[in-house]
C-alpha cells in the first residue's frame, strides 16, 4: 500500500518545538549575581569533563536570547522547552531571590509569547545550587521543601504566562550519573545513596506539584526518559535481566508518580541498600499530572551479565544497525513502542515527546554564508521518529506534541563540545548561528502539519 502524505497529519492544536537546558546553552553562569551549581563546579574539576570543556560561555544564549528567539520564530515553532537555572534565580538555593537572574526568564516568556511561541520550563535540569549540595543535596530530605520553596517564586513571577511547567527532567540520569556511577555532577558512586537520591528527587516532585496546585491553575507533569528493553535471547536469565533493567531506568521513577509505590524488583537490585519509605512518602509522590513527558532516543538489546553493577545487564550492539555518535542505537519502532506502552500501564494520559534527537558528525566551524550544514542522518533520524509518533497517535496514544533535541548544538555535559545535537549549528569559536538541513525540513514538517514526513 502507497503512504499518502495525509496518512502523517498531525491535530491542528499539535505542539511543535525544540528544547534546550539552562547549564547547556546559557553561558554566563555567575553573571547578575547568580550563585554556582553543582555543574559550574563539576566542569571546573579536572578530568571531569571532555578537554575540560565548561559552560562558562556555551551558546552564549543568556546574552543572545533574542536571536535564539528569532531562530524558533523561523523555524515556525509555536513551542519552547527551556529549563530555569534554579541557582540564578536563588544564588543560595533558598531564601534571597537574585532579581536580575529571575528578569532573564521574564523577558525570555514575554518575548516568545510575543512570538506565538508556548513556554514549556523546566525546573530542574540537573543544575542544584552548589549551596544545597554542601548541605547534602539531593540526600537531604529538606531538599522538598527548598525544591517546593524554589518552585512557588517561579509560579509566583511566570505562572500567568507559562501554560506548562515540569517539575524534574529526567531524574533517573541524576541519580544514575551523579550518585551511582560518578559520571555526572555531584561526581558521587555510592551505592547506598542512589536510592535516597532518587526517592527525594521524587518527594521534591510531589511536593513541586503540590505547590502548583496552590499558586497556578494551567498544567503541570513529570519528564522521564525512558529506553524500551527487548531481550537478547529467550533465556531465563536474560528475559530476568529485562525486567530488572526496565524497573530500574523505566518504571522506578513513573511506578511511584502514577502508582505510588516502586517496582518489586528494586530490591532485588539494591539488596541492602534499598531502604523502606513511609507510606506518606508515597502519597505525597503520586500527585495528579497534567502530562507526562517521554525523552526517547534509543533502546536497548538486553542481555544477563555478571559484572555489570547494580542491575546484572547489558546492552548488546546489533549488526547492521545505525548507531549515533554517543552509541545509540537509531530505533524508531522503539518510540512507538514507548508510547503505547505507557498508555497501556498507566493509563491514557495526555503525552508530549519532550526530547527525541540524535547526535551526529557535523563540521565544527560556521558554513559560507548562504550554505548550510548537511546532515542527512539527522533529517532520517527526524522522519523516522515523527512517523513512529503518528503511528502511536493512530493506535490510540493521546499524544499532544513534539520537542526536537536540540534547538542548538550545545554543551554535552560530560561530553564537552564533543556531540551535536543541534537542528542549528553552533560555531563555539564565533557563536555564529546556522540552520542545519534537518531544521530545515523541521520547519517544513511544521509548516505542513507532517504532511513533509509523507
Amino acid at each position: 500500500m502507497t503512504t499518502t502524505q495525509a496518512s502523517f497529519t498531525f491535530p491542528p492544536d499539535f505542539l511543535w518545538g525544540a528544547a534546550t537546558s539552562a547549564y547547556q546553552v546559557e553561558g554566563s553562569p555567575l553573571a547578575d549575581g547568580a550563585g554556582p551549581s553543582i555543574w559550574e563546579r563539576f566542569a571546573h574539576t579536572p578530568h571531569r569533563t571532555k578537554d575540560g570543556d565548561t559552560g562558562d560561555v556555551a551558546c552564549d544564549h543568556y546574552r543572545r536570547w533574542r536571536d535564539d528567539v528569532a531562530l524558533m520564530t523561523e523555524l515556525g515553532l509555536n513551542a519552547y522547552r527551556f529549563s530555569v537555572s534554579w541557582s540564578r534565580v536563588l544564588p543560595e538555593g533558598r531564601g534571597r531571590v537574585n532579581r536580575a537572574g529571575l528578569g532573564f526568564y521574564e523577558r525570555l516568556v514575554d518575548a516568545l509569547l510575543e512570538n506565538g511561541i508556548a513556554p514549556n520550563v523546566t525546573l530542574y535540569h540537573w543544575d542544584l545550587p552548589a549551596a544545597l549540595d554542601d548541605l547534602g543535596g539531593w540526600l537531604n530530605r529538606d531538599v522538598a521543601h527548598w525544591f517546593a520553596d524554589y518552585a512557588t517564586v517561579m509560579f509566583k513571577a511566570l505562572g500567568d504566562r507559562v501554560p506548562m511547567w515540569a517539575t524534574l527532567n529526567e531524574p533517573w540520569v541524576v541519580t544514575d550519573g551523579g550518585y551511582l556511577h560518578g559520571a555526572l555532577a555531584p561526581g558521587h558512586r555510592n551505592l547506598y545513596e542512589a536510592p535516597l537520591a532518587s526517592h527525594n528527587l521524587m518527594r521534591s516532585h510531589g511536593a513541586a506539584v503540590q505547590a502548583y496546585r496552590a499558586v497556578a491553575k494551567q498544567k503541570v507533569g513529570l519528564v522521564v526518559n525512558l529506553e524500551p528493553k527487548y531481550p537478547h535471547s529467550d533465556r531465563p536469565r536474560d528475559l530476568a535481566a529485562v525486567t530488572r533493567a526496565d524497573a530500574y531506568m523505566n518504571r522506578q521513577y513513573l511506578d511511584p508518580a502514577l502508582l505510588g509505590s516502586y517496582p518489586e524488583e528494586m530490591r532485588e537490585i539494591f539488596g541492602a541498600a534499598w531502604p523502606d519509605f513511609p507510606a506518606e512518602d508515597m502519597a505525597l509522590i503520586k500527585q495528579p499530572l497534567d502530562f507526562l513527558g517521554v525523552n526517547y532516543y534509543t533502546r536497548s538489546v538486553t542481555a544477563h551479565s555478571a559484572t555489570r553493577w547494580p542491575v546484572h545487564a547489558r546492552a548488546v550492539k546489533q549488526r547492521g544497525a545505525t548507531y549515533t555518535e554517543t552509541e545509540w542505537e537509531v530505533y524508531p519502532q522503539g518510540l512507538t513502542d514507548t508510547l503505547e506502552w505507557v498508555t497501556k500501564r498507566y493509563g491514557r494520559l495526555p503525552l508530549y515527546i519532550t526530547e527525541n534527537g540524535a547526535a551526529f558528525y557535523d563540521p565544527p566551524s560556521s558554513p559560507a554564508d548562504g550554505d548550510t550544514v548537511h546532515d542527512p542522518l539527522r533529517v532520517r533520524y527526524y522522519r523516522e521518529h515523527l512517523r513512529a509518533a503518528h503511528r502511536a497517535m493512530s493506535n490510540g496514544v493521546d499524544l499532544r506534541g513534539y520537542f526536537a533535541w536540540s534547538l542548538l548544538d550545545n554543551l554535552e555535559w560530560s561530553l564537552g563540545f564533543s556531540k551535536r545535537f543541534g537542528i542549528v549549528h553552533v560555531d563555539f569559536r564565533t557563536l555564529k548561528r546556522t540552520i542545519k538541513e534537518s531544521g530545515r525540513y523541521y520547519a517544513e514538517i511544521i509548516r505542513t502539519r507532517g504532511g513533509a514526513l509523507g
